[in-house]
């Protein structure tokens, strides 16, 4: 069957002739279309841009968050606190830190502990104010001034102010002490010298005292009474300290500028000694003891009698 559909020839329609093998020609071009289409390139399977970049922001939101437990390193002192006890005080340099800041700008030691300069010994005292708003310092604490420094460092303006008020400034006798090494020692305020300002030294007591122990030392001690408490030290200070009842016969006008090691109590009870001392605003700083023992006879009965000799030294 022949169609003759018109055409177009110089304006005016002409019958065209179709083929029979028309049919295969237009399934011949479905075909390479076909082609065509499974050659191209499928879309990439990464996300876009704009997906990249949130999940960025999300990572970076996590790593900002400090963690409810914080390990400090201050000034080599390793401390475990909570989160809430380091943001407790609002701009202080701690609340600053790790309720403004985020983990990345904050220093850290090799360990991973969060890291700051400053007096490790001192931070626990920061710590306690804290924790509870309040704080309680030792009776013989000594370094005020210098926990006062901590409390300016972290911005705790209250704590500061508390530590200025709380404790009057040292006297002359706990300046003293307080700069000798060791632990301090703080006592009454002491009697005037003669220039005006406190006499600070040393008094050194000793004692020789007896006492026996039977063999088995299974009986009580039998103590026996201390013979004499020799006191040593500058003889001004000694003077001042026990007064009167001070025996200087064995060194007799000596000056007073001068030390003496041969003065001795006019009483045996050391506990009236020590509160002379007490009184005299000075506090036993160090005391040593020595022993020997000996034997009165063969006799594996007999007692032993064992021989002391302590001293106890002062200071103020």
């Amino acid at each position: 069957m022949v169609l003759t559909p018109p055409t177009r020839t110089n304006s005016i329609l002409q019958p065209i002739n179709f083929s029979p093998k028309l049919p295969w020609l237009l399934l011949l071009l479905h075909h390479q279309s076909s082609q065509t289409q499974s050659q191209t390139p499928p879309p990439p399977s990464h996300p876009t841009p704009l997906a990249g970049e949130m999940a960025q922001q999300s990572d970076v939101q996590v790593q900002a968050t400090f963690p409810d437990i914080v390990e400090l390193n201050v000034g080599g002192q390793m401390y475990t606190t909570r989160l809430e006890t380091l943001t407790a005080v609002r701009d202080s340099l701690l609340w600053r830190t790790f309720a403004q800041g985020s983990p990345g700008g904050a220093a850290r030691d090799s360990g991973g502990r969060f890291f700051f300069d400053r007096d490790g010994f001192l931070f626990r005292y920061v710590l306690d104010y804290l924790r509870d708003a309040d704080f309680a310092l030792p009776d013989s604490f000594a370094e005020r001034r210098r926990l006062r420094k901590e409390a300016d460092f972290f911005l705790l303006r209250d704590f500061s102010d508390r530590l200025a008020v709380d404790g009057p400034p040292p006297t002359p006798c706990e300046a003293v002490v307080a700069s000798r090494s060791g632990p301090p020692v703080l006592g009454p305020v002491a009697a005037p010298g003669p220039q005006g300002g406190v006499r600070t030294g040393y008094v050194t007591i000793g004692y020789r005292g007896t006492y026996t122990i039977g063999r088995d030392f299974q009986t009580d001690a039998r103590f026996r009474r201390v013979a004499r408490i020799t006191v040593c030290g500058k003889i001004s200070l000694v003077k001042e300290v026990f007064g009167d009842t001070l025996n200087e016969s064995r060194d007799p006008d000596r000056p007073p500028d001068r030390y003496t090691a041969r003065y001795y109590l006019k009483y045996n009870f050391l506990e009236q000694a020590f509160d002379r001392l007490a009184e005299a605003g000075l506090r036993m700083v160090a005391c040593s003891s020595t022993g020997t023992c000996a034997y009165t006879s063969n006799d594996p009965n007999e007692d032993k009698i064992w021989t002391s000799y302590t001293e106890y030294v002062f200071s103020r």
